[in-house]
């Protein structure tokens, strides 16, 4: 086995599943977007898979001749990571974190069925406890297909 061969195998084992996932954060189908947590450092960073599926609904309007996943999704699949980092912060309140705000998000490249989106987001900032910021980026095979910085508050 080669050093980069190593690595791989290292990646490929979850941290979290899909049902440990589940029972981290709130969403479902079809706005469940975060299948594999590969690397998981609560309070620090998180990074996880999105296996890009032709069966998901958004692809039979979002074209049906030229499939491709909605920025929007994206960009909340990325979001979903970054709550991953603060779910099991012991020291947070509980509540639910939306989005307070997304900065110079910027979309490189489309993404498509059949690709798989490796997001990773770093925790840059927590505030009282109730509002956030995320550094977040998607990349598929390597290449950057989009990043930015989100903001979360706490709901009560």
């Amino acid at each position: 086995m080669t050093p980069s061969s190593a690595n791989d195998a290292v990646t490929s084992q979850p941290v979290l599943n899909a049902e440990q996932i589940m029972g981290l954060l709130p969403h479902r189908y079809p706005f469940a977007l975060v299948d594999r947590v590969l690397e998981h450092v609560p309070g620090e960073k998180a990074v996880a898979i999105k296996n890009v599926t032709l069966n998901e609904p958004q692809f039979q309007g979002h074209f049906p001749d030229r499939p491709l996943m909605p920025g929007v999704l994206i960009v909340e699949a990325m979001a979903q990571v970054g709550g991953l980092i603060v779910t099991q912060m012991p020291d947070l309140p509980k509540g639910l974190f939306v989005f307070a705000g997304i900065d110079g998000v910027r979309f490189r490249r489309p993404v498509v069925p059949g690709d798989q989106l490796r997001i990773s987001c770093e925790l840059l900032s927590l505030k009282r406890q109730r509002f956030g910021k995320v550094k977040a980026e998607a990349t598929v095979e390597g290449q950057l297909v989009c990043s930015g910085e989100l903001m979360f508050s706490l709901v009560d």
